[in-house]
């Protein structure tokens, strides 16, 4: 215990500061230091009446414990982390929110880092989080060199890929199929009689653009056809946007539009209609990938393709509890998830021509 005393006019105050310990708790509820231990750590058994004793200690004394020395006592940091590129893209929030409340429930906190998509600036924050001496690393939108990845391995920290892949198999990652909505992106419009269509790309340098227009181009192939416009929007809303300023500026003009995310065909949509005056679906159907949230609301009431969140975070946690501790004796899961169509008002069929 340490005391301090401070001199208020006459009088004397005198102010203890006591710093409560696992022992002190083990003393009230009348059990081992170790009971106390298995109690606190998720995961570890111990009887009900022993729960409840220390329950009751903890609360009583107001006991707080000290992460980092369980940390040093186990190996174990019980910490994620997780890196991502940017949140603006509605779903990376939602996702990674999904994701932090399943780790969570496992006993696991989560500590987020934000990366720019170069090399430099992955290898600088990958290098960064492991000082904090974290279990696992989940890379969500961020892609990884073979030399950071094992640097990571050899470190006994294991690494997932989250919506994206790459041609490192050594890493484990959990993706949609990303061809395959693609394919029935392009398939569905198809279907709705259009011919002309267009695609508004995300950024290139990711596995989730590559495989979705590989899909989407493949799909058109088969019925002798390809996409009449194509535009670059790096899944970024202002590019999205300058993008179908191009496309949609003059009569030659795609029939429907698939974009490569929401994010970015909130925005398309918002240019075809403020912009240019364009009626969605009766002059242009809108296709996006994802299935956010806002997809569903009436002022877009999106037609997309559904990536399965749920399933994309019970495989990224599934995988990281079967590496934590034996990332070296673990082989890579490559782990791709069946998306679907969600087919609402955005589109329709084509309007024939007299």
């Amino acid at each position: 215990m340490s005391v301090q005393r401070f001199k208020k006019g006459s009088k004397n105050i005198t102010m203890a500061y006591e710093k409560i310990t696992s022992l002190d708790v083990a003393r009230k509820a009348g059990v081992s230091q170790s009971a106390v231990s298995r109690v606190l750590t998720p995961g570890a058994s111990a009887s009900k009446k022993t729960a409840e004793k220390v329950i009751s200690a903890v609360n009583e004394l107001g006991y707080r414990p000290n992460s980092l020395a369980r940390s040093l006592i186990t190996g174990k940091s019980r910490i994620i982390g997780l890196v991502v590129a940017y949140l603006n893209n509605r779903f990376y929030p939602e996702a990674l929110e999904k994701l932090s409340n399943r780790l969570q429930k496992e006993g696991y906190q989560v500590l987020i880092f934000i990366a720019q998509n170069t090399e430099d600036d992955i290898t600088n924050v990958i290098e960064g989080i492991l000082e904090y001496q974290v279990d696992a690393i989940v890379a969500a939108s961020v892609g990884m060199s073979s030399d950071l990845a094992a640097r990571c391995q050899a470190a006994g920290v294991p690494i997932v890929l989250f919506n994206r892949g790459q041609a490192n198999e050594t890493l484990s990652s959990v993706t949609s199929d990303n061809y395959k909505g693609g394919w029935k992106a392009a398939q569905y419009l198809l279907e709705l009689g259009h011919k002309k269509i267009g695609y508004i790309a995300g950024w290139e340098g990711a596995s989730t653009q590559l495989d979705r227009e590989s899909g989407f181009i493949a799909c058109l192939k088969e019925k002798k056809l390809t996409p009449s416009h194509r535009e670059v929007g790096n899944f970024l809303r202002l590019e999205a946007q300058d993008a179908a300023k191009r496309m949609f500026k003059n009569a030659s003009r795609p029939t429907a539009v698939f974009v490569a995310s929401d994010h970015m065909a909130f925005a398309v949509m918002d240019v075809l209609r403020s912009n240019l005056g364009l009626k969605i679906p009766e002059d242009v159907s809108v296709i996006g990938f994802d299935d956010v949230s806002l997809a569903s609301y009436s002022a877009y009431d999106l037609t997309t393709i559904k990536q399965p969140i749920g399933q994309m975070v019970d495989s990224t946690v599934n995988i990281l509890l079967d590496q934590v501790g034996l990332p070296e004796e673990k082989k890579s899961r490559i782990i791709k998830l069946d998306p679907y169509l969600i087919i609402r008002s955005s589109t329709s069929k084509l309007k024939e021509t007299k």
